[in-house]
């Protein structure tokens, strides 16, 4: 494709950071107008990935072959100069893969801004404009292919995190606090970060040593001959996107995150934040370090699959419904880790609906936790029971996304990981089928949350009478969702049974990237094999 400047791309990041800042700019005047301020800026940000997607026409590309010296398949790009003299510019990119995150983030931004309407009620110009600084910093993760501009968002959004856990968080009753929570969120994403960025460096200076010219562009750094270099720089990667992701033993950092975030911290790190990590390993690691990835492959599969188990197993063993719903992000990460180093187009193509449906439906649960949680001040289930008969709506729509986070047919998470696991099963069956015993405790634990919070002996009522409202007097009636919490819950809601139903038109955004992707990592030592044969070889996978 004949490069274009378009400025729709620079406009997609910039509009969450000028609509944060104005959110912080008004709160002195209006402590409302911030939430519709930030409201608007992420509609916005969602309307416009919407017009790119309609603009790409990726019905017609999915049924074109790539060979695999074919050129990134670039939809839309920009780029201007930034630091010349150090081979570095503001150089942005987007094929399939990355519209479809970005329409992800912006549409669980909205989600965010809309499920935090009642819970903040201080400081909130600041609270949006930390939210949408780390949303626009995601976004620009998911555009930037210049390395040193990748990392310049994937530690600027950080921060905003750390404030939001901080200053908007809840402390545990009889444990760590707030501050603890976000220190180790941040301690443990900078380290990572700071490993991975030894490893770019370490890159650029090995391209620099064939090629005389400093470079930190992806399409330069492409196919660079690395020698016994591209084993210990892509673990540096590889690390730095496993912390985030996370991968079993790297995830510490993220049951005390989503247990002590406020509702809106909860939909970012699980929705897109953990989303980010699985991009960089899919954009860089794969195609950067082909060979490397390849013997690496058995280490990371091994890691993925103890995660599927250990993740399910602990999230049975919760009370505190945020911290089962956050290690059940563990478990499902396991998925994606088989699908990334398995590198067939079909556990590719797999991935983006499962990354797609369990960004909805873990934003949705964290929604609905944090609705609970305004309810009844507590997210401990031995305290809750009978919610069936208490709450009109709540009830099964907690059970529809209860059901769609275990992978019952219809919704997208059926669908991404039943292409997973067929993927996957020629080149590693062994794991498949661990994989595939592992959905059982996918099923115990979403058994147990609905069957503890909605059935059983009714204890909700006593425990809303124990609890304060907001004029010091004990709650005397439970109120059920209102019209712009299930109007929000419904819409996520549609995009899982949307995904379950009908998956086509995301395939056919994804393929073409996912191609390509496929291509940079099972076909890496293109030299001695005929192009022919390698087309005869795709099309038999």
């Amino acid at each position: 494709m004949e490069f274009q400047q378009n400025w729709m791309l620079p406009a997609l990041i910039a509009i969450p950071f000028i609509a944060g800042l104005l959110c912080w700019l008004v709160e002195r005047f209006n402590k409302r107008l911030p939430r519709w301020i930030a409201l608007l800026g992420m509609m916005l940000t969602f309307a416009l990935s919407l017009v790119l997607w309609q603009q790409g026409q990726f019905a017609g590309m999915s049924q074109q072959m790539i060979t695999p010296q074919a050129p990134t398949p670039w939809m839309a790009q920009f780029s201007v100069p930034w630091i010349p003299d150090f081979g570095i510019s503001f150089h942005l990119a987007m094929d399939g893969m990355s519209l479809l995150m970005i329409a992800l983030t912006g549409l669980l931004g909205v989600a965010a801004v809309a499920c935090s309407w009642n819970e903040i009620q201080r400081r909130v110009g600041f609270f949006h404009l930390n939210l949408l600084w780390s949303l626009g910093g995601v976004i620009g993760v998911f555009l930037a292919i210049d390395m040193f501009l990748f990392f310049f968002f994937w530690e600027m959004m950080l921060v905003p995190i750390y404030f939001l856990i901080a200053l908007w968080g809840h402390d545990v009753v009889g444990g760590k606090t707030k501050e603890y929570a976000a220190t180790k969120f941040f301690i443990y994403t900078q380290a990572s970060g700071l490993i991975m960025l030894v490893g770019i460096l370490m890159l650029v200076l090995v391209n620099y040593s064939f090629k005389g010219v400093v470079s930190f562009n992806y399409n330069d750094l492409l196919g660079t001959p690395l020698g016994g270099w591209e084993y210990p720089i892509m673990l540096c990667f590889f690390i730095g996107f496993a912390v985030k992701l996370p991968v079993m033993p790297f995830h510490g950092w993220l049951p005390d995150a989503h247990a002590q975030a406020p509702t809106a911290g909860s939909v970012d790190l699980a929705g897109v934040l953990i989303k980010t990590a699985a991009y960089g390993l899919i954009r860089f690691v794969l195609p950067l370090f082909p060979t490397a990835s390849q013997e690496f492959a058995p280490i990371a599969i091994t890691l993925g699959t103890i995660g599927i188990f250990y993740g399910a197993w602990l999230a049975f063993m919760q009370t505190d419904m945020k911290r089962l719903l956050a290690y059940t992000s563990i478990s499902h990460m396991g998925f994606v880790v088989l699908a990334i180093y398995v590198g067939s187009l079909l556990s590719l193509q797999g991935l983006m609906i499962q990354m797609l449906a369990h960004g909805l439906s873990s934003a949705a649960l964290f929604i609905m936790a944090g609705q609970i949680y305004e309810r009844l001040h507590t997210r401990d289930l031995t305290l809750m029971g009978g919610m069936w008969g208490q709450f009109r709506y709540y009830a099964p729509v907690l059970m529809f996304f209860c059901a769609a986070l275990l992978g019952i047919p219809g919704t997208g998470n059926f669908i991404g990981e039943f292409m997973i696991l067929l993927g996957s099963f020629a080149d590693y069956p062994v794991f498949v089928v661990l994989a595939t015993i592992s959905l059982v405790l996918a099923g115990l634990y979403s058994l147990i949350l609905i069957y503890r919070a909605l059935f059983g002996r009714n204890t909700t009522e006593a425990v809303a009478l124990q609890t304060i409202d907001s004029h010091g007097l004990p709650h005397r009636r439970l109120k059920d969702l209102g019209k712009r919490e299930l109007s929000l819950l419904l819409l996520l809601a549609a995009g899982l049974v949307w995904l379950g139903l009908y998956p086509q038109p995301i395939l056919d955004t994804s393929s073409h990237a996912m191609q390509w992707i496929s291509n940079a990592y099972v076909y890496s030592d293109v030299s001695s094999v005929n192009t022919s044969q390698l087309l005869d070889a795709m099309e038999a996978r």
